[in-house]
């Protein structure tokens, strides 16, 4: 089992920057993926962004060249940094822990991020 805990939402201005922060309670060095996802009222949850080991990144073309994935190994935590970010970015951001087919996922209890125009 492992617990992951979200912080560094909040309201910020179109245009700035936020930057979450996604604690594991034990390591996640065997964790194959960690991800951030994103839910706006009203809408699925969608994918932000993800690691794979220490470098293998994928992300939402929406968001593509203004967020950054990393994880540190050693720290068990995972960040997303979040650049030019619009109004459209608006959601609840959750942390993902993939452990593999098969196996369950770990899901944090969200952070909220609030960009006004």
């Amino acid at each position: 089992q492992v617990q992951l805990v979200e912080s560094g939402g909040g309201l910020v201005q179109a245009g700035g920057s936020l930057r979450l922060s996604c604690a594991a309670s034990r390591s996640i060095f065997s964790i194959n993926t960690m991800g951030w996802y994103r839910q706006a009222p009203g809408k699925q949850r969608e994918l932000v962004a993800t690691v794979t080991g220490s470098r293998g990144t994928n992300y939402a073309d929406s968001v593509k060249g203004r967020f950054t994935i990393s994880r540190v190994n050693a720290k068990n935590t995972v960040y997303l940094q979040m650049n030019s970010l619009k109004p459209e970015d608006t959601a609840v951001y959750y942390c993902n822990a993939y452990r593999g087919p098969g196996l369950n996922d770990y899901w944090g209890q969200g952070t909220q991020v609030t960009v006004s125009s």
